[in-house]
């Protein structure tokens, strides 16, 4: 397949014709049974299985048109299929197929003073369209929990990923056709003009939430652009805040060490991976572990004044820790690279100022004191406040959730993890026998 070739979807069908499309599947999604959405999810892993070659040879053409492009190779990386990838997203398709479906559920009918009997059932959204960047594994993981929730979605990938998208799409197409529905309830926008990604953030008589995926700058034109709502998330500053109680024994500075290791090193490139650590001054002793830890495993550390003095002796620089000084910038940067930033604080007041101004997504503090973790649960604002794990549990399947769309951090409709309930909404049904309003 050539890129004209993959372009042809929307070459040949504008963007507004693919919403009207996807508006008319919708209605069709919307009232299918679950056992039907469950058969539809395991048919698409059945196909991704069957393609197996092409869905790789597809990718191995996106992955030389990223080298060729001399793309970081963080980011081809982050495009590359395998064959256990693959199978790993099958299965993640039919993990979706065993959550419960929220569709339908229904509230109990609470009988007014007119008599008229009122609930309220849970429903899909109806269309959704989803832009993101570099990973074909989002194609897959957003169609699976769009149809199980009975919504259908317009996607809109980065231009690295036309030729494996397009070859995605034909295999959910093929197991739709095979169950009987519509295909146009999972369609690809393969033209990567930014045109068409403004085309599709305007649709707004025909589609009803955009939810990106990708960095600051995505989120902003897509809020800049939109007469859809946007749903906003994925972005922020993480912290991790250790209180002076989680350092007096050896033991808990070992867990320190572990749990911001896990925070930073485990995939530095999420959005819910440690940006900065924050450390109570009576703290300071457990810094020099903690430090030489991440140095060890390839963090550049960013530092204030007091944790520059702490960390600049010749034994530590010996050990390979360069920390270099901090600057303001570094502590509103969400860095999506081995590069974590510190500063030093007096102790929980500070930390959760300090949080108030550069935080919102994930927000973690360690500590032994009951009375502060409560504190710091009750009065950080953010999408997941933790206590004593790693901020990397912020995410749908490790919440239970068993996939997401995204993590949002704005408060309106959904915050946090957007599983299938957060692709849904509820309307209010009355039953009356003639009631009249007076």
């Amino acid at each position: 397949m050539t890129a004209v070739e993959a372009a042809g979807n929307t070459a040949n069908t504008s963007v507004h014709e693919m919403g009207v499309r996807a508006r008319a599947a919708g209605r069709v999604l919307r009232s299918l049974p679950t056992a039907q959405k469950v058969a539809a999810l395991h048919a698409i892993a059945a196909e991704l299985r069957a393609r197996q070659a092409g869905i790789l040879a597809a990718n191995a053409q996106d992955i030389a048109a990223a080298q060729a492009a001399e793309l970081p190779a963080h980011m081809v990386d982050r495009l590359r299929l395998s064959a256990a990838s693959l199978e790993a997203i099958a299965a993640d398709v039919e993990a979706v197929a065993a959550l419960p479906d929220p569709v339908g559920e229904t509230t109990p009918e609470e009988v007014q003073p007119s008599g008229i009997r009122v609930s309220r059932r849970r429903v899909p959204l109806g269309v959704l369209g989803v832009i993101y960047e570099s990973r074909p594994n989002v194609t897959v993981d957003v169609a699976a929990l769009a149809l199980m929730s009975g919504n259908a979605v317009i996607l809109r990938g980065g231009k690295e990923t036309v030729f494996s998208n397009a070859t995605l799409e034909e295999a959910i197409h093929a197991a739709l056709h095979a169950q009987n529905l519509p295909a146009d309830a999972v369609q690809v926008i393969h033209d990567p003009a930014r045109e068409r990604m403004r085309e599709l953030l305007r649709l707004d008589t025909l589609v009803d939430a955009i939810i990106p995926r990708g960095g600051a700058g995505l989120h902003r034109y897509c809020v800049e652009n939109a007469t859809v709502p946007v749903i906003v998330g994925g972005i922020g500053v993480v912290h991790v805040y250790l209180d002076a109680s989680f350092t007096q024994d050896p033991a808990d500075v070992e867990l320190a060490v572990q749990i911001i290791r896990n925070a930073k090193v485990q995939k530095p490139s999420a959005c819910n991976a440690l940006d900065t650590l924050l450390v109570a001054r009576a703290a300071l002793p457990a810094l020099p572990a903690i430090a030489q830890d991440l140095a060890a495993h390839g963090v550049d550390l960013r530092a204030d004044a007091e944790a520059l003095a702490v960390l600049q002796t010749d034994s530590l620089q010996a050990a390979g820790v360069q920390a270099q000084p901090a600057t303001d910038a570094d502590y509103c940067t969400e860095f999506l690279a081995l590069t974590a930033s510190i500063r030093v604080v007096e102790g929980m007041e500070e930390a959760l100022d300090f949080i108030a101004l550069h935080g919102n997504h994930t927000d973690v503090i360690l500590t032994r004191d009951p009375a502060q973790a409560e504190r710091f649960v009750q009065d950080v604002d953010s999408a997941a406040v933790m206590v004593n794990a790693s901020p990397r549990f912020n995410d749908g399947g490790q919440l239970g959730l068993g996939a997401e769309v995204a993590i949002s951090t704005q408060k309106l409709h959904a915050r946090g993890p957007m599983g299938l309930r957060e692709l849904t909404t509820t309307k209010w049904v009355v039953r009356g026998e003639g009631q009249s309003r007076s």
